[in-house]
C-alpha cells in the first residue's frame, strides 16, 4: 500500500482532532509533523506532496491520537515559545501563558530604568521559577544583573537549569530548591533584591475543581493550586517580603481574575510600598501587580 503524502495525512489528523473538538485542528497537525520530522510547517507546506514513510505515519498517528485524548501539545513536543524564546516543558512544570509575557514586560522596563539611572549589583530573585522562563528571558534580555531563582519542586528546577543552559545563561543564575524566601533561612545575612518576580498558583480550590481535564489531568496541580481563596503563595511571599527589599525596589506579581482588592489589601498592609500600579492584560483582566520601595 502506498504511503500517505504529508498533505494527505494532514487532512486525515485534522479531521481526527476536529472530531474529538479542538479548535484549531489543522495548526494542531501541522504543528505535531512538524515535531516530528524536525521541521518547520512551512516546510510542510513546500513538501507536501513528499509521502511519509511506515514508520513516520505511525508515529505521527500516535502524536494525534495523544492530542486528541486531551495531552496538551506542549507537553507532546516538550517544548513552548514565550517571549520569543522556546523552552523545554514536561509534566514537572507549567506550560508558559502568554499573559505572562506582561511580567517580563514590567521587569524589563524597571531594571532598564535602574540601570539607567546608575545602579550597579542589581539582583533579582524568581520566586517560584517552574521552566525558569522569567529568570532566564530576563538574563537574556538584561546583562550586569544577578539572577536568583526559586522552587518547592526539584523536578521544575532540574527543567529550568536545562532551559539555562539550553540559552546559555546557566552562570547568570543562581538556583534554590525550597518554599519562596524560606531558602534563605541559614544565610547570616538576608540577601536583599531590587527586583522580586513571581507567579504564585492563584486558582481557588472551587477553580481546581471546575478546571478542564486537559489542565487537571496534565499540568502539576501544585503550581496551580493557591488554597480556599487562590492567595495562599502570595501571603507566604508578603510574610517575608520586608527582609528581602533593598531600596530602591519593586515586586511584580501575576494574578487571578477577581484577586485586585484582596492583593491590594496585602500590599497596603505589608506598609513597605510607596506605590500600587496594575496592568491589564489584552482581555482586559487586571493581570500583573507592580509594587515600588523607594
Amino acid at each position: 500500500m502506498k504511503n500517505k503524502a504529508i498533505e494527505e495525512a494532514l487532512q486525515r489528523a485534522s479531521f481526527y482532532l476536529e472530531n474529538a473538538g479542538l479548535e484549531n485542528p489543522r495548526v494542531e497537525a501541522e504543528v505535531l509533523l512538524a515535531h516530528l520530522l524536525e521541521t518547520d510547517r512551512l516546510q510542510l507546506f513546500l513538501k507536501r506532496t513528499q509521502n511519509l514513510s511506515s514508520r513516520q505515519e505511525y508515529l505521527f498517528e500516535e502524536l494525534v491520537r495523544r492530542r486528541a485524548a486531551g495531552e496538551p501539545t506542549a507537553y507532546i513536543t516538550g517544548t513552548k515559545e514565550f517571549y520569543g524564546y522556546r523552552f523545554n516543558v514536561n509534566k514537572a512544570v507549567l506550560i508558559p501563558r502568554p499573559e505572562t509575557e506582561l511580567l517580563v514586560d514590567r521587569a524589563l522596563s524597571w531594571l532598564n530604568r535602574l540601570k539607567s539611572e546608575g545602579y550597579k549589583n542589581i539582583r533579582v530573585l524568581d520566586l517560584g521559577t517552574g521552566s525558569g522562563i522569567l529568570a532566564i528571558t530576563i538574563a537574556l534580555k538584561v546583562n550586569d544583573v544577578q539572577i536568583d531563582a526559586v522552587d518547592i519542586s526539584a523536578g521544575a528546577l532540574q527543567t529550568a537549569k536545562l532551559n539555562a543552559a539550553r540559552h546559555r545563561v546557566e552562570d547568570r543564575i543562581s538556583w534554590n530548591c525550597g518554599n519562596y524566601f524560606e531558602v534563605f533561612n541559614s544565610s547570616t545575612t538576608p540577601p536583599l533584591f531590587n527586583l522580586v518576580i513571581s507567579n504564585p498558583p492563584y486558582l481557588t480550590k472551587k477553580e481546581m475543581r471546575d478546571l478542564p481535564s486537559h489542565i487537571l489531568d496534565h499540568e502539576p496541580c501544585e503550581a496551580l493550586d493557591g488554597g480556599e481563596d487562590g492567595l495562599d503563595g502570595y501571603r507566604k511571599i508578603f510574610n517575608d517580603l520586608a527582609l528581602h527589599l533593598t531600596k530602591p525596589s519593586m515586586l511584580l506579581l501575576e494574578a487571578g481574575a477577581g484577586q485586585q482588592k484582596m492583593l491590594d489589601s496585602l500590599c497596603r498592609g505589608s506598609g513597605i510600598f510607596n506605590s500600587i500600579t496594575w496592568h491589564q492584560d489584552l482581555a482586559g483582566h487586571a493581570r500583573v501587580l507592580e509594587v515600588e520601595r523607594i
